[in-house]
């Protein structure tokens, strides 16, 4: 089995994927908290790697970023190769106050104001919504604090442009971040008969001049990898 963007085999991809944007960051994963992974995929660069997590099957894809390279990785897993549950491991933008630099956001539901949306169905906003059993186990894997935020975030495809008004109007509507992907994910399980999640790691804020490094973005977001990875397991088991 072997897509245009896809070379692995048929069976090489477990179930359940992680899914970063950064190929990098996909090899930190294999490398630091999978067990006996092995390169799969490399097409464009585009790492993919499957081993084992606390003895259960599961693998890690890059998706690149934005929705139009996410929803075709993501694709090409749900149709062709059998994925049945996605979890995105990215960053993202803090919107208010209360969430802070390095903390971790389960995104419930994700608004986006992309047209790859507004043309899925016509005439139709599609509410793009986390699938609620993996919602669910993240949480519980994540535990409560101060650190830990539940809600909806807003899916753009603008990352430089400057919208004080918009992320105003987001936070007064309980929005928690902004981000590239997480919408594009949401609808593609939802038409390919998957699910998939979001769990992102706070990387800067759009309020003030806040940001984490490349480098501590590489390594930072171990956090969310371990509350995303524990989460599909107990997807798995249950």
């Amino acid at each position: 089995m072997v897509t245009p963007h896809i070379s692995a085999a048929a069976g090489d991809f477990a179930p359940d994927v992680l899914m970063p944007g950064d190929p990098r960051r996909a090899r930190r994963i294999a490398e630091t908290v999978l067990q006996d992974a092995r390169l799969v995929t490399d097409v464009r660069g585009i790492e993919g790697y499957t081993g084992t997590y606390k003895g259960v099957p599961l693998s890690v894809l890059a998706s690149g970023m934005g929705m139009p390279s996410v929803t075709i990785y993501a694709t090409e897993l749900f149709r062709f190769y059998g994925v049945r549950r996605v979890v995105r491991v990215g960053t993202a933008g803090g919107i208010p106050a209360s969430v802070g630099l390095r903390d971790v956001v389960v995104a419930t539901a994700a608004h986006t104001d992309s047209a790859m949306s507004s043309r899925r169905i016509d005439g139709v906003h599609l509410s793009h919504s986390a699938s609620f059993g993996l919602a669910a186990s993240a949480v519980r894997a994540a535990g409560t604090g101060p650190h830990i935020h539940v809600g909806p975030v807003f899916t753009t495809d603008h990352f430089y442009l400057e919208r004080p008004l918009l992320f105003e109007r987001l936070e007064a509507h309980g929005t928690l971040a902004v981000e590239m992907e997480a919408a594009g994910m949401y609808a593609t399980a939802a038409a390919e008969g998957g699910h998939a999640l979001a769990v992102l790691t706070v990387s800067d804020h759009v309020r003030h001049a806040e940001a984490l490094t490349a480098a501590e973005r590489e390594s930072d977001f171990d956090r969310a990898v371990t509350i995303a990875a524990d989460a599909l397991i107990t997807e798995t088991i249950s």
